[in-house]
Formats: C-alpha cells, structure tokens, sequence
C-alpha cells in the first residue's frame, strides 16, 4: 500500500518542523551503509544540530568495517523511529552523505551531540580504543506518524463505549 492509501487508515505525513523536532528528543537511530551486497545496518546514538546534520561517533580498534564503509559510502540510509504502541508511533527515514569529521573541528559542533543517547557500557570503554566522530549531511527525510486508533476503529471504539 502507497502513503496516500494508508492516509485514510490514520497515517500522517510529518511536516519538516516535526520531523527536526522528533529527532532533537531522539537520540539513537540505525545507520544503513551500502555494500557489495544487503546493507550493513549499525544502532547507534546521534546527536542532531536542528537543521541538516547529524552527529555520530565510533570507539574503534586498529580496523574498523564501519569506519571503512563509512569513508567509502556516497549516500547512507539513516532510521530513527518512535514504536510507542501499535497504534502510535513515529519514525524518519533519511537519505545522505556521511562523511568524517576531522579531529580539529569536534569542538566546533560538540553541541550537537548534547541529545544523544549514550549507552554506558560506551562510557566505560572509551579509553578502549580511537574516537572517530562522522556527519550524516541530510539530503531527503521523510517521517510518518501515527497518532492513535484508526479513523474506523475510533468511531466503534467512541461507540461501544457509550452502550456501557
């Protein structure tokens, strides 16, 4: 089923204010990064600087596949998504370039990691390796919603509620 079909079922379109709002209260999201073959998919925190870009970082070792792929990569797919209940729920789909972000300019948007979520076993293990910090540029976004019963189920939902 297309968008347009699954409107009539409750479905929104989220407007660009919404979908920059959604994701300064989200901080993790899956990064998709193309390979030969299936995508090579990463949950990861991120932060978002409220107009074009995302943040992320790595702890990474001597080699890293996804700092590699990263570097490699001309567009990414990035997630983030809200599944509150069956009946609402929020995500955001993005299409863009990653790319690193050298060591000189961290400071510049150290901000914009603030509405990341952190995971703390990353917190402990920080000095196990070399940070690596990247931006995600957003070229396209498109998120949807879902904000409760269908516009069906809401009307029998409001009805058999008033026979009781």
């Amino acid at each position: 089923m297309t968008v347009e079909e699954l409107q009539e079922y409750g479905l929104e379109e989220m407007t660009d204010e919404e979908i920059s709002n959604f994701l300064l209260n989200r901080g993790f999201g899956v990064l998709g990064l193309p390979t030969g073959g299936a995508p090579y998919l990463l949950p990861l925190s991120f932060g978002y600087d409220g107009e074009s870009t995302i943040y992320f970082s790595f702890f990474v070792g001597e080699e890293s596949r996804k700092v590699e792929l990263c570097k490699e990569a001309d567009m990414a797919t990035f997630l983030v998504f809200s599944p509150d209940s069956v009946f609402s729920w929020e995500s955001v789909s993005i299409l863009g370039a990653v790319s690193e972000l050298p060591a000189e300019q961290w400071d510049e948007h150290e901000a914009a990691m603030d509405n990341a979520w952190h995971l703390d076993l990353f917190k402990q293990a920080e000095t196990a390796g070399t940070l690596e910090l990247f931006t995600f540029d957003i070229d396209e976004q498109v998120g949807l919603k879902s904000m409760g019963l269908p516009p069906g189920m809401q009307e029998e939902h409001s009805s058999g509620d008033s026979s009781q």
